[in-house]
């Protein structure tokens, strides 16, 4: 088998490429290194350009003709796509349609779409905001119901209500919106899948998280311990988590990659379209992670609590249980290992 990976010098993209050619399959990497690193790919051929480009996505599907598509070329900065929503739109949503038509133009009828938890934002139901209004509840009957409803709505399934509260959040529900109706069209089948808080390296070091700039959590937490520079944490009074901080649901990026090997499966086998949470189905506040941090390397860190980041859900925790149910899929790092593989990479990094 051949698949053409698009953005598959970036974080997720690069590990899932690398378990691919452990898997014995043929890969092509498209990138154009704006986010990516040509370091991380070994073993693959590697093409330089933009998917968003007709000719070179065009020239690509016809001269390598692969069988399935893997899609990870996106920006992904929720704060930056707040201050630079078009940005977001041009790569996420505008470009994707580019790829798409070539596919179409090329009969390639599968694609593994990297997805995110942000197109779901806060978790509550539609039942519950209807409800309000119809009752006409006090103010404060109206929050108690809203924190209530959080509570019943995690860990959150694959159907539940769809409201972004950002545009990387809506660019990403554009991309499913899109993949729906080009398979009702055209007949892509495709496999979506909506990774948490993608974290961990691979263990030999030789990859791992390096954004620029970053944005992630637990490199950040790794930067503060390194320069002693207080790390950032955005809201300290959220009503519904138990210290106040943001609750995220964390997971492996090797087991992410795995999900991605087994969603490609799934969809060829069955010839036919899902979604799929990608998430452990536990949550970590922000503080607590900094205290795991500090277990794991044995170093302070230095934080000061920072007003709420617009674009932020306060909580974000993923059932898996479709997952594991149609696709076999079980998350095998806890967040002990994530930590510990991504602190060894900081420690070792190449690039």
């Amino acid at each position: 088998m051949k698949v053409l990976i698009i953005g598959g010098a970036g974080y997720i993209g690069s590990h899932c490429n690398r378990y691919f050619v452990e898997q014995g399959i043929n890969t092509v990497v498209l990138d154009d290194f704006s986010t990516g690193h040509r370091e991380s790919i070994a073993n693959s051929k590697l093409i330089y350009g933009n998917f968003g480009d007709i000719k070179i996505i065009n020239d690509i599907l016809d001269n390598e003709k692969p069988d399935a598509i893997f899609h990870f070329a996106a920006f992904a900065d929720v704060s930056d796509s707040v201050i630079n929503p078009s940005k977001y739109y041009k790569n996420n949503v505008s470009n994707m349609v580019v790829l798409l038509d070539a596919m179409v133009r090329n009969n390639i009828k599968y694609i593994v779409f990297s997805s995110s938890a942000a197109i779901f934002g806060e978790p509550i139901t539609v039942a519950s905001s209807t409800m309000c209004r119809k009752r006409s509840l006090t103010a404060q009957t109206a929050v108690n119901a809203f924190k209530n409803q959080i509570n019943q709505c995690l860990p959150i399934d694959e159907d539940h209500s769809k409201n972004p509260i950002s545009p990387y959040g809506r660019s990403k529900l554009m991309g499913e919106q899109l993949l729906q109706d080009y398979d009702y069209a055209y007949g892509i089948k495709y496999c979506s899948l909506r990774y948490f808080n993608a974290c961990g390296a691979w263990g030999d070091n030789s990859i791992g998280e390096s954004h620029k700039p970053e944005h992630h959590l637990i490199p950040f937490i790794f930067n503060s311990i390194k320069t002693g520079i207080p790390l950032k944490v955005f809201g300290g009074d959220y009503d519904n988590t138990k210290d106040g901080s943001c609750l995220r649901d964390y997971i492996h990026v090797n087991d992410i990659a795995n999900a991605h090997y087994l969603g490609l499966q799934y969809i060829m086998e069955n010839n036919k379209s899902e979604c799929f949470n990608i998430g452990s189905n536990n949550g970590y506040t922000v503080l607590e992670i900094i205290k795991i941090c500090e277990e794991v390397t044995g170093l302070k860190v230095p934080y000061e609590i920072m007003d709420r980041r617009c674009g932020d859900p306060q909580s974000l925790l993923a059932s898996n249980q479709k997952a594991k149910d149609l696709l076999g899929w079980e998350p095998k790092n806890d967040i002990y290992k994530i930590i510990m593989d991504a602190w060894n990479w900081e420690n070792n990094r190449k690039f």
